[in-house]
């Protein structure tokens, strides 16, 4: 699977209100053991992970993520911007996520998440 088409689909699986599709999209590219933090989370395993997500879009419902950059990657390090769009077309500040991915870039072993642009310096 194309890193591209792998961070799409985990977009897709914060975007699918059906938990099965949810589960579907997740699972294939979700390491065992793999975890994901944010401000307001750490959760270990798929399945702390999608009780998450069912959490994030039951408070926000028809919300999306949208991948609003290229994905980079070094190293097995893979970084993309997102936003949380919601169905009037409204979205939140974009966020940035930062991906480990296992030694064959096909699964997600860490997403480290981060919400809003980042502050510049005032130190030049």
């Amino acid at each position: 699977m194309p890193l591209t088409l792998l961070i799409d689909s985990y977009c897709a699986a914060w975007s699918d209100e059906n938990a099965q599709q949810r589960r579907a999209l997740l699972l294939p590219i979700w390491s065992e053991g793999a975890t994901y933090t944010d401000p307001t989370v750490h959760a270990t395993g798929a399945e702390e992970l999608l009780a998450h997500i069912a959490r994030v879009l039951t408070k926000h419902p028809g919300a999306r993520i949208l991948r609003t950059s290229d994905v980079d990657v070094h190293h097995g390090i893979a970084r993309f911007a997102w936003k949380f769009v919601m169905p009037d077309g409204s979205s939140f500040p974009e966020g940035l996520d930062i991906a480990f991915l296992d030694s064959s870039q096909k699964r997600i072993t860490r997403i480290i998440g981060f919400f809003g642009p980042l502050v510049r310096s005032s130190v030049s």
